[in-house]
C-alpha cells in the first residue's frame, strides 16, 4: 500500500547558490554555500522535518543539480514520488546574497527550467489523493502551462475533499512585470497578475501571503481593503505576514483593524536573512493547521519557524526540527541572534543531521604507521591495499544498510574517492598517527581549511590519547586543539568523532573514560560519535553512557575500537558492548586485514585473496556483533 501523506507541496524547486560572504555585493561574492530552494521545495522540507509527512511535485533536470535536489529532499524525509526528472530543461538556480538587514539581492535563472516543463499529464490523481492536503504557491499561476497543472492537482483535491492552502509568494519578475535584475523586488502592481490569482482563490481553504502579497491578490495597496477584496471572492482563512508586527489570521469578515483578528506571540529576534522566512513560517502554520491546532497555536508555530529562517544562513538548512522548535518555544529566547545561541544551535544540529546509522558496522583501514612498517609496503602499494579493503567491504555491504569505513586521505585518497557515493559510512582521520599531544595530518593546514575540500558526508574522527591523570598543560592542549578541529568541523557541517584511547597513557578503571567524557563536554565540545575501548564490565559500560547522555542525549552514540584483538575476544566484548542501546556497533580493523595486509605487502597473495580474506573476516564480525545485539535484546 503506497505510503499516506500529511500534504503535497506543487511549484518551483531550484538550487541556491548563496554567497557566504556577509555585507558584501552579490558582484563581490567569492563563494557560495549550496542548498536547495523554491518556495514549495522549502515548505515540503520544513514541514518535514516538523514531522509532518510530505511530498513535493515539481521537476528537475536531468543532470547533477537535479540530482542534488532529488537525494537532498529524500536526505530531508521528502517524498519524491512526484519529482519529475525532464531531460530537455536544466534545473532552475538562483544566486542569493545577505547585504545588510535590508538588502538581499537575488537572481533568478530559470529560463525554461525543468520545474516550469510540468504538465497537467504530469499529475497523478491517486498520488494526489494519498495526502490530506495540496500546497500551492502562486509562482507556477504564471504560466499557462504549469498553471494547468496546479489546477489539475487542486481540482482532484477538492473533488476528494482534501484541504488546500495558498502561499501567495509573488516575485515580481518571475510573473515578467519587473526585470532579471530585480529579483529582490517584493511588489509591483499589476492588474493581469491581480486578475489570474482572483480566478483561483475560490480553490483554497487558506491562503498566507505578505501584506504586499494581499495588496497583488486584492488589487490595492490598502492592505484592509485588499484582504476585503480577497474575501469577496475566497472564503479561506486569511493570514497576513505583517513582518516585525506578527501575523494576523482571519477566518470570516474582515475587521476594520489587525487588532480585530487572531494573532500569536512573536519573538524579537536580530533579522540576518530574511530570505526564505515566509517558507519557514508557511511550514510552521501548516504543522499548526493540519494539526488541527487553534489559530493563535498555528500562529505561534509559524512565528517561531520564521524566527530561526531570519536568524541563520540559508533557506532550508535554517528551519527547525519538531525536537528544537519545542525545546525553544519551552525555554525561550536567551539571546537575539539565534544562530549564536551555543545550545540552541547544538540541538539544531543534532536534530537534524541526515541519515538513520542505528547500526554500524565499520571497517577501519585508516592506520598509516602500522601498515608503513610492513615489509615490503611503499605509500603506492599501501595506497593500492586500502583500495582492496574498500572493495572487501562493499562485497560485504552487498546493498545493505549500516556498513561504513575508516579510511585517510593521505595514503587512502583514491579508495576515499571511490568509496564516495557507495551508501558507505565513511570516517576520515586528521591526526598524526601516535601523537600525543594530538597533532594533525599536514594536508589539514594549520587552520583546518583543508576540511572545506572534504566531502560533506564524510565525518571528521580524531584519535586522542588523553587521561585523567594528564597534567594541566596536556588537558589545556588536549582541549584547545581538539576544541578548534570541532568548531572547523561544525563550520564545514562536516559530523565529528572523537576516539578516546587512556588504556596507552596509564590505569583505566571504571571511572577512567567517564571522567575523560565529561572533561570535552566541559568544554563545549559535542562529538556526534564517541568511538571507545570496549570496557570488561557492565559497570564501566554504565557509567561511560551515562556520562555521554547526562551531557548530549541526541549524540549519534557509540562505536567500539578494537585494538587487534583477536576474534575471541572481540565476541565478548561485543556481547557486553551490544547491552547498551547508545553502542551502535564496531569500528574494527587490524583483526580483518592485518594477516592480509602482511601477506599482500610481502608479496605473497594476490589481490583477490587479499579481498576474500579480508571480506570473510569482516562478515563474521558482522555476524557475531548482530548476534551479541540480538542476545541483548531477547
Amino acid at each position: 500500500m503506497s505510503e499516506k501523506l500529511d500534504l503535497i507541496t506543487i511549484g518551483r524547486s531550484s538550487v541556491d547558490l548563496y554567497g557566504a560572504q556577509i555585507g558584501g555585493r552579490l558582484e563581490d561574492m567569492g563563494a557560495f554555500d549550496k542548498y536547495i530552494g523554491g518556495s514549495p521545495t522549502n515548505i515540503a522540507c520544513g514541514t518535514a522535518r516538523l514531522g509532518l509527512k510530505s511530498a513535493v511535485i515539481t521537476g528537475v533536470g536531468d543532470e547533477h543539480m537535479g540530482r542534488f535536489i532529488r537525494e537532498q529532499l529524500a536526505r530531508e524525509g521528502v517524498n519524491t514520488d512526484g519529482v519529475k526528472t525532464d531531460p530537455d530543461r536544466l534545473t532552475a538556480l538562483v544566486l542569493l546574497g545577505i547585504r545588510d538587514q535590508e538588502q538581499f539581492p537575488l537572481i533568478f535563472y530559470r529560463e525554461n527550467c525543468a520545474d516550469m516543463g510540468l504538465t497537467e499529464d504530469d499529475i497523478d490523481p491517486d498520488f494526489i489523493r494519498r495526502a490530506r492536503a495540496v500546497v500551492a504557491t502562486g509562482t507556477h499561476l504564471s504560466h499557462p502551462q504549469v498553471e494547468a497543472a496546479t489546477l489539475k492537482a487542486l481540482q482532484v483535491a477538492r473533488e476528494a475533499g482534501m484541504q488546500t492552502a495558498l502561499d501567495i509568494d509573488y516575485r515580481p519578475n518571475l510573473w515578467g512585470v519587473a526585470g532579471h535584475g530585480e529579483g529582490e523586488s517584493r511588489f509591483v502592481e499589476s492588474a493581469a497578475v491581480t486578475a489570474k490569482l482572483q480566478s483561483t482563490l475560490h480553490l483554497f481553504d487558506l491562503i498566507v501571503g505578505t501584506e504586499e502579497e494581499f495588496h497583488i491578490a486584492g488589487g490595492t495597496t490598502d492592505t484592509i481593503a485588499a484582504l476585503r477584496a480577497v474575501r469577496a471572492v475566497s472564503g479561506a482563512t486569511l493570514v497576513c505576514k505583517r513582518g516585525a508586527a506578527g501575523a494576523v489570521a482571519f477566518e470570516g469578515d474582515i475587521p476594520d483593524t489587525f487588532d480585530e483578528g487572531q494573532t500569536g506571540p512573536g519573538f524579537p529576534i536580530e533579522v540576518f536573512n530574511v530570505l526564505g522566512a515566509g517558507d519557514g513560517f508557511m511550514s510552521g502554520l501548516l504543522r499548526g493547521w493540519l494539526d488541527g491546532e487553534n489559530w493563535p497555536t498555528a500562529l505561534k508555530y509559524a512565528n517561531a519557524c520564521g524566527a530561526f529562517a531570519v536568524s541563520r544562513h540559508g533557506c532550508t538548512p535554517a528551519y527547525p526540527s519538531w525536537e528544537e522548535l519545542q525545546f525553544f518555544l519551552e525555554r525561550g529566547i536567551k539571546r537575539a541572534d539565534l544562530r549564536h545561541d551555543a545550545e540552541l544551535e547544538q540541538v539544531h544540529w543534532a536534530t537534524n543531521r541526515p541519515g538513520d546509522w542505528s547500526e554500524m558496522r565499520v571497517f577501519a583501514f585508516d592506520h598509516r604507521s602500522q601498515m608503513e612498517e610492513m615489509d615490503g609496503a611503499t605509500p603506492d602499494k599501501i595506497g593500492r591495499f586500502k583500495e582492496l579493503c574498500l572493495d572487501a567491504a562493499l562485497q560485504v555491504k552487498d546493498g545493505g544498510d549500516g556498513y561504513g569505513i575508516l579510511c585517510d586521505g593521505r595514503l587512502g585518497r583514491d579508495a576515499l574517492y571511490k568509496a564516495t557515493g557507495t551508501g558507505l559510512w565513511v570516517g576520515r582521520p586528521v591526526e598524526w598517527p601516535g601523537s600525543r599531544p594530538l597533532r594533525y595530518e599536514p594536508q589539514l593546514g594549520p587552520d583546518f581549511g583543508g576540511l572545506g575540500e572534504w566531502p560533506r558526508d564524510q565525518v571528521v574522527k580524531a584519535l586522542c590519547f588523553c587521561h585523567p591523570d594528564d597534567d594541566d598543560a596536556m588537558w589545556a592542549d588536549h582541549l584547545s586543539t581538539i576544541e578548534r578541529l570541532h568548531a572547523a568541523a561544525r563550520r564545514n557541517n562536516l559530523e565529528f568523532l572523537l576516539e578516546v584511547i587512556p588504556s596507552k597513557v596509564g590505569e583505566v578503571v571504571a571511572e577512567t573514560t567517564p571522567l575523560i567524557i565529561q572533561r570535552f563536554y566541559d568544554a563545549g565540545i559535542f562529538p556526534d560519535w564517541w568511538k571507545l575501548e570496549p570496557f570488561k564490565t557492565e559497570d564501566a559500560w554504565q557509567k561511560a553512557v551515562d556520562a555521554i547522555t547526562r551531557n548530549d542525549p541526541r549524540t549519534r552514540g557509540i562505536v567500539v575500537l578494537g585494538l587487534d584483538a583477536p576474534q575471541d575476544e572481540l565476541a565478548a566484548s561485543f556481547a557486553l558492548a551490544a547491552r547498551q542501546p547508545l553502542v551502535k556497533g564496531f569500528a574494527v580493523g587490524r583483526t580483518i586485514f592485518g594477516n592480509a595486509a602482511r601477506n599482500w605487502m610481502a608479496g605473497h597473495i594476490t589481490d583477490g585473496e587479499a579481498v576474500a580474506e579480508m571480506s570473510g573476516n569482516f562478515q563474521q564480525l558482522c555476524a557475531v556483533w548482530d548476534a551479541a545485539r540480538a542476545e541483548a535484546l531477547k
